[in-house]
């Protein structure tokens, strides 16, 4: 595993406009901004130019941003996950199996259309983990 825990913050519509504020704070650099509508999923009419997937990085520091689908809420407690990079995908199996043993797949392990073995699982403590292994 990559020893590093990117936060993972959700948004409500409004990730474009936090990227920009936290990219000014932290005077970071935004990389690779992607839209629901550029992904290859489908979608809503709604939600085709809310993030899907954004990250800002300054130095050691990484976050990651998403805007929830449409009909989804974002609240104190959902708006926020950790995310663990594997290098395996043994490592990524064997992080899933334990995290979920007691607690809840939010989405199963699976092979994504962004080219990665990915679960988001919520632990025995309420902490909701992504978990991301992406293939070569």
């Amino acid at each position: 595993m990559k020893e590093l825990i990117t936060p993972y913050l959700y948004f409500d519509g409004n990730a474009k406009e936090a990227l920009e504020f936290y990219k000014e704070l932290f005077d970071g650099e935004i990389i690779g901004i992607q839209t629901f509508g550029e992904a290859d999923y489908p979608t809503p009419p709604e939600a085709k130019d809310r993030v899907m997937h954004a990250q800002l990085i300054k130095g050691k520091i990484s976050l990651m941003f998403s805007d929830c689908f449409p009909g989804q809420t974002v609240e104190a407690g959902n708006n926020l996950s950790l995310t663990l990079e594997f290098e395996s995908e043994d490592e990524i199996k064997k992080y899933y199996d334990t995290l979920v043993k007691n607690g809840t797949a939010l989405m199963e392990l699976q092979d994504t259309f962004w080219g990665a073995k990915y679960a988001r699982v919520k632990d025995v403590f309420g902490i909701t983990w992504d978990l991301n292994y992406q293939k070569s």
